[in-house]
């Protein structure tokens, strides 16, 4: 697993989509399918979405255009991708020759902006484990799991219906579910994580702040026609606290939220959806 901090200086001010993951994965890919096709068509098709997108984070301004903010001339702005894909070395590398080595600009439909550090961190689900497990044993279980859902977080419940709140059982069996299709076959029985949802509703209680607590409506693709596909999802700052869980349900709920710094949460996370930063409050 990989994590990529993009700083990006706008060259000039222009307006972006309000929710801009959308147009902002459609020009990473362009990306890198300049510099690898054979790897933006595999992120493109993962059905596991191999490559989380947070879209820009920043201070934007106010435009006439409907739908859409605009980037200030003076400021720079935050894209934070996110490699989960077993494979995430040609992924890494794809993306460095992309805004590093080849090229610096990423190119959006109204300006373009300019890659001003690119900076990485990279581990393994064996190590995500270990550090969970080491949490455990210096704090018990006095502390708390706090996640800032940053992008809007899209998790599907049945069919296309998602959830528009960070119910403890659809936040964790979403990243349950990614863990499980990430880690090494080969060390499939080592790694695998025994849980289900019953378990994360029965051990820990959800407290969302109200504050920060919204919900959204958000493209995450097009239609035949063209027409936008909207999705419904939630940001919010929310701690999970535990209910007399056992050391292993500790261990394995606090590696899940490390986890989801690289991995997101939800579907559509390749299109700027389920960014999330966590903090271990003790």
């Amino acid at each position: 697993m990989r994590r990529v901090d993009l700083t990006l200086e706008p060259e000039g001010s222009f307006p972006v989509p309000t929710a801009n993951g959308y147009q902002i994965y459609g020009a990473v890919l362009s990306a890198l399918d300049d510099v690898d096709e054979d790897v933006s068509t595999r992120v493109h098709d993962s059905p596991i979405g191999s490559l989380t997108n947070s879209g820009l984070l920043g201070t934007f301004d106010g435009s006439h255009r409907d739908h859409h903010k605009r980037v200030k001339r003076d400021e720079t702005y935050d894209l934070k991708l996110g490699v989960a894909d077993p494979r995430d070395q040609e992924v890494f590398q794809a993306l460095a020759d992309a805004f590093v080595f080849s090229g610096d600009t990423l190119k959006l439909a109204d300006g373009d902006f300019r890659v001003r550090d690119f900076a990485s961190t990279n581990t393994t689900h064996e190590e995500i484990l270990n550090e969970a497990s080491g949490i455990v044993e210096r704090n018990h279980d006095t502390f708390e799991v706090a996640m800032r859902f940053e992008t809007p977080t899209c998790i599907k419940e049945s069919g296309e219906i998602t959830t528009m709140f960070p119910h403890r059982g659809s936040v964790f069996r979403s990243l349950l579910r990614k863990w499980s299709s990430t880690i090494p076959d080969e060390r499939a029985d080592e790694l695998d994580l025994a849980m289900t949802r019953e378990d994360f509703e029965t051990n820990l209680i959800e407290k969302p702040d109200a504050h920060t607590y919204e919900t959204h409506s958000v493209l995450v693709n097009r239609g035949e026609d063209g027409g936008p596909i909207l999705r419904q999802g939630f940001t919010a700052d929310c701690t999970y606290r535990f209910k007399g869980a056992s050391e292993a349900i500790r261990t394995a709920v606090t590696a899940l939220a490390l986890s989801s710094e690289y991995a997101g949460v939800g579907g559509f996370v390749s299109r700027g959806c389920g960014t999330v930063s966590v903090e271990v409050a003790v």
